[in-house]
């Protein structure tokens, strides 16, 4: 008979149980116990956890894991807080996610190709006036990332008349999307991009990647999308370079401190739209499946799924 599966979040214990009740559901041949449940001898047992952002001390208290899983695709909060003495990790790879990305992108750039900001504020005007309708063809958007997520939100972009460039870390090739790579692709990408989106992983490389000179480099007027993480743009920069009207709108999903203060300059500033954080919400029966797929494959074959890469950060 197999351990257990460990699973350990910090949500709170009613959201722990539907989750708990998802994974249960895919997989009814294992044993998951929240870990909570685990007795001292359990834990001492537990070859393998499911996580969704752990307490780093609960995962120290499993000395027998041999890899864990995340329930969520960004992991920067794992690196960062279990460190280079962490089992392996396997983060989320789920195609739902790459869809609802795409159609987030694709959604939030149609809001600012067709000037909703403009008319949201002429609304409250109480004038009635037509803006010059800009065609898609007639645009670049800018993909910064080009990882599962980007790919699919170029290829959505693509099928729908703009003109996409993308930037990545690797080179990257992509039918009908001109792709860049190193300082001077990046150059490139935020001169050419009437909306920047940016989707890459934060990391040591591209925490603070959004600051002034960057801002600066982009066409003026230019409009910004971050489904990435917060901590990708300096906020101050933007705020500036809003105000300067060197950005003309910034769609905002994601912060360095979540929820947003009731007190940030982003709530009530006229030119940033304020998202909850809901680009991409995880399905927690599609993720489940994946999750159930992986563990299924390692116990037949004793074979890990592709794990991160401690040091780039994913």
């Amino acid at each position: 008979m197999p351990s257990p599966i460990a699973f350990v979040s910090r949500m709170n214990a009613q959201t722990e149980a539907v989750w708990k009740q998802a994974l249960c559901a895919a997989m009814p041949e294992e044993e998951i116990l929240c870990f909570s449940e685990l007795s001292a001898e359990q834990k001492r047992a537990v070859d393998f956890a499911i996580v969704a952002n752990p307490d780093p001390a609960d995962i120290a208290a499993l000395p027998g894991l041999s890899w864990i899983h995340s329930l969520w695709a960004g992991v920067e909060r794992l690196v960062l807080e279990l460190g280079d003495k962490a089992p392996p990790i396997v983060r989320l790879k789920d195609p739902e996610l790459s869809r609802v990305m795409a159609e987030a992108v694709l959604a939030w750039t149609y809001y600012l190709q067709r000037d909703m900001p403009a008319y949201r504020e002429n609304q409250q005007k109480a004038l009635w006036q037509e803006l010059d309708y800009r065609h898609p063809s007639e645009m670049t958007i800018g993909l910064l990332g080009l990882g599962a997520l980007g790919t699919a939100a170029a290829e959505r972009l693509r099928h729908a008349g703009f003109n996409v460039a993308g930037w990545s870390r690797s080179a990257k090739a992509i039918d009908g999307v001109e792709t860049l790579t190193g300082d001077d692709g990046l150059q490139g990408l935020l001169e050419k991009s009437d909306i920047l989106v940016c989707l890459v992983p934060l990391t040591d490389a591209t925490r603070g990647l959004l600051n002034t000179d960057r801002f600066a480099t982009m066409k003026k007027g230019a409009a910004l999308i971050n489904f990435a993480r917060g901590a990708v743009i300096v906020a101050d920069d933007l705020i500036a370079a809003l105000q300067s009207g060197q950005i003309s709108h910034a769609v905002l999903d994601v912060f360095e401190q979540e929820p947003l203060p009731v007190d940030s300059t982003f709530w009530q500033h006229p030119k940033v739209t304020v998202l909850p954080h809901i680009s991409a919400p995880t399905s927690r029966e599609s993720s489940a499946r994946i999750v159930a797929g992986n563990i299924r494959t390692w116990r037949k074959t004793g074979a890990l799924p592709e794990t991160i890469d401690m040091e780039r950060g994913y």
